[in-house]
């Protein structure tokens, strides 16, 4: 018996970090897939919509933004549990594919994009998804 962490500890404590530092939670937009099987919707014709994927707990952080480009920079970090937790129900390999695939995120009720996300990892165990995102 070892007398390191484990990443399964880790996991665990970094959810009840999050939560007790804010406990915020956001929506990542997925496109929808759901499209209509006449002529208009085979053509794209047809909106299929977003679908929320909801994400908590959540610490936003406000980042400075300069004079020109976006009004808002914010700084998401969100459990890798919660994530990986959404990838089996969504039918996606790994938490890259998500976020590549995520049209935006939705935070008190404003849009933002997704501008960066890093991984945080201790002992190749991904806790934390750290996620910038602009106005």
């Amino acid at each position: 018996m070892g007398s390191g962490i484990c990443g399964a500890a880790l996991v665990r404590a970094a959810n009840a970090m999050l939560t007790a530092l804010g406990g915020d939670q956001v929506s990542l937009l997925l496109p929808g897939t759901a499209t209509a099987s006449d002529a208009a919707g085979q053509l794209g014709l047809v909106d299929p919509g977003v679908q929320d994927v909801m994400v908590a707990p959540v610490v936003a952080t406000n980042l400075p933004t300069g004079n020109l480009g976006p009004t808002r920079r914010i700084e998401f970090t969100l459990p890798a549990s919660a994530i990986d937790a959404q990838l089996s129900t969504l039918g996606m390999a790994s938490a890259e594919d998500l976020f590549n695939t995520a049209l935006g995120l939705q935070y008190d009720g404003d849009l933002f994009h997704i501008e960066a996300v890093v991984t945080e990892n201790f002992a190749g165990t991904a806790y934390f998804y750290v996620v910038t995102a602009v106005e």
